[in-house]
């Protein structure tokens, strides 16, 4: 009878032992939603930002054999950010346009061939040749963008730096960049900047993408009409940029569209008459200054009918964004929205937004 006593006690023991050894599994359980809570959170945190640095400073006047050059250089940063302002994903790249003139000033470069940025043209940009340690100018940004990754803005702008020359007044001075970067990074920190101040909250952001077109069509010769009428010459770089972040599901989950249309205007003999130390604005940053809403069907400025256009982008693939139904609306507008979501928000030509947007996805990692 005792040892039917102390079997059953120690019975009820171990019951109770592994009763209670039960309690922190139910309590591991409950904690992983908590957990993915957390990642959704941290996701749902993040801030998408574009920044663009425009300089018409190397453009040239015609002096002597030397004919002009109308050079446009527009840098571009895109990021994604933290919530407590570190990038975790970043991109940056160069358009340079260069319109070259004859010594009439007519427009010799090809205005209908594709512009490609630093980044596109790759190898083919040529610093390697010329480069102290023999890295291409696509193999530096990669580098300095890796080095701003898990940094503020704060951060990045305190580098140290050191002048290598004239033309290079801020290279990087840390031991982690000394052998890998020798290129002047003050104006693509400038754009990080910029990026950081523009930067909206983007929810399940997987990936970061960079797009971008770039033309030089609109740059014009200089010519006289029949009734003496002069048409003097400029040079013109359309930059169109977007910025997008995508889901999982390649899902647009936040884009940012801008524009850099910038002007390079020259007299009949070749000098440059823009201010080539002017800050340059894009069409974003021109905001009501652009002037399109007083010629606009439905009073809407260039900044409030893309707001429109990026909203509408929002949970949608590219391939549902490029599948977008668009009507001519005259020879300058060829690609206006023909969908009720937006016919009355968005009269612009958007073709050139939907092919920045789809190479930003193509661009994304």
């Amino acid at each position: 009878m005792k040892r039917f006593f102390i079997a059953a006690l120690a019975l009820a023991v171990a019951v109770g032992l592994l009763a209670g050894c039960s309690a922190p599994k139910e309590q591991a359980g409950t904690s992983a939603p908590q957990e993915q809570a957390g990642t959704q959170q941290e996701s749902q945190g993040l801030k998408l930002g574009l920044g663009i640095v425009t300089s018409i400073a190397k453009s040239k006047d015609a002096q002597g054999d030397s004919t002009a050059v109308g050079q446009i250089d527009s840098i571009i940063a895109a990021a994604l950010f933290d919530k407590d302002g570190k990038v975790v994903k970043v991109d940056i790249d160069t358009a340079q346009s260069k319109v070259n003139f004859d010594k009439n000033m007519k427009v010799t470069s090809d205005k209908t061939a594709e512009v490609k940025t630093k980044k596109e043209l790759g190898d083919k940009y040529g610093m390697r040749k010329a480069s102290s340690i023999g890295k291409e100018w696509y193999e530096q940004i990669a580098e300095l963008e890796k080095w701003m990754v898990g940094k503020t803005v704060d951060e990045i702008k305190a580098m140290k730096v050191k002048a290598r020359d004239a033309s290079h007044p801020a290279v990087p001075d840390v031991p982690e960049l000394t052998s890998l970067v020798t290129i002047s990074v003050q104006d693509y920190i400038a754009a990080l900047e910029k990026a950081y101040q523009n930067a909206v909250e983007v929810k399940d952001a997987e990936k970061l993408g960079l797009g971008h077109v770039v033309s030089i069509a609109k740059s014009k010769d200089y010519s006289v009409d029949a009734k003496g009428q002069e048409t003097l010459p400029v040079a013109q770089a359309d930059c169109v940029v977007a910025a997008a972040a995508f889901d999982k599901d390649g899902k647009v989950a936040g884009v940012l569209i801008d524009n850099a249309q910038t002007r390079v205007n020259f007299d009949k003999n070749g000098k440059v008459t823009s201010d080539k130390t002017a800050p340059i604005k894009t069409k974003k940053e021109l905001g009501d200054a652009y002037g399109m809403g007083k010629v606009s069907s439905i009073g809407k400025n260039w900044y409030q009918q893309i707001a429109e256009l990026e909203k509408w982008m929002v949970g949608k693939t590219v391939d549902e964004i490029k599948a977008m139904k668009v009507k001519a609306r005259d020879a300058e507008h060829p690609a206006v929205p023909d969908v009720p979501e937006l016919t009355s928000l968005v009269t612009i030509t958007v073709q050139d937004y939907i092919a920045a947007v789809a190479e930003a996805y193509a661009n994304a990692k």
